[in-house]
């Protein structure tokens, strides 16, 4: 359970979604159990080979991904997670196990998975591997086929476009604040109060996949993303915004009678919110959906 709950972190963080972690951990005991027994003893350190051929696995994904990208409909963003997310694999009885969790952190935040994506594969493997979970550049090179040197240029980069672009500078009882205040503005329908709460350039991107309806373009500008979120309040009757943790930090979500329609994270610096993502599409909300009932 253990070394299951240290594929899925990894595969999270990797792909930003909790159903392609899923399926990573499914392949990759399926290719440990494929091997003969002889073969299965043959390997000292079964845990190394196990996160090594989850890594490539998701290495491959994240390459094709980028080419499935280009057909997704308006933005793609990761897929929230709850404060105690808990998934099953296929095949589980008796509900999620707590082995099953994942570990919520900064690297989890949705600010840190939005930069993570915009790494090329190798980058985000070489990082993630190394500065989340502290295995060694010779390591990795035998994951991303590159030599160590290569792969700690790799990791180099990747740290540098973090501290170019670092995710959230706020506090914690900051945070909690600021989301508040904003759920309030927007149940209310206080739109100077709102206004007031964001950045001048703030941006705000939803992520509908075709499904529902969503803004395809990032909306930027405080007067632009106030109207776009009080717009949403008037056109939903009985829309009621709950405060909750999305990965790991103080977040919101919208539903409607009981159900959530949308999850939705923000990033806050000097007291400002500066980027807001909307998560709608019903395929990446099952960890709220999934829990509620009707």
């Amino acid at each position: 359970m253990a070394e299951r709950r240290r594929l899925l972190n990894i595969g999270y963080r990797m792909l930003g979604s909790l159903q392609d972690a899923e399926d990573v951990v499914q392949e990759t005991y399926a290719r440990w159990y494929g091997l003969s027994e002889e073969e299965q003893r043959a390997i000292g350190a079964p845990l190394a080979w196990l996160t090594r051929v989850a890594s490539r696995i998701c290495l491959d994904h994240l390459t094709s991904a980028r080419v499935r990208r280009e057909h997704y409909t308006g933005e793609w963003l990761p897929e929230p997670v709850r404060h105690s997310a808990t998934w099953t694999s296929a095949g589980d009885e008796g509900g999620a196990d707590p082995a099953d969790r994942i570990t919520l952190d900064e690297s989890v935040s949705m600010g840190m998975l939005v930069v993570l994506d915009s790494f090329t594969p190798a980058e985000r493997v070489a990082f993630v591997l190394h500065d989340i979970f502290g295995m060694p550049f010779t390591e990795i090179a035998d994951t991303v086929g590159r030599t160590p040197a290569a792969c700690r240029q790799l990791a180099s980069s990747a740290r540098r476009r973090i501290a170019d672009r670092r995710p959230g500078s706020s506090t914690a009882q900051e945070h909690q604040q600021i989301v508040t205040a904003f759920r309030h503005a927007c149940q209310t329908g206080d739109l100077d109060t709102l206004v007031a709460l964001l950045d001048p350039a703030v941006e705000s991107r939803s992520d509908g996949g075709g499904r529902v309806r969503a803004a395809l373009r990032p909306v930027i500008g405080r007067d632009k993303v106030a109207r776009l979120f009080l717009g949403l309040m008037r056109n939903e009757p009985g829309v009621e915004l709950v405060e909750e943790d999305v990965n790991g930090t103080p977040g919101v979500s919208v539903r409607i009678a009981g159900t959530t329609i949308a999850v939705v994270a923000l990033d806050i610096h000097d007291g400002l919110v500066t980027d807001v993502w909307m998560v709608v599409n019903p395929d990446k909300l099952h960890a709220w959906t999934g829990h509620e009932t009707h």
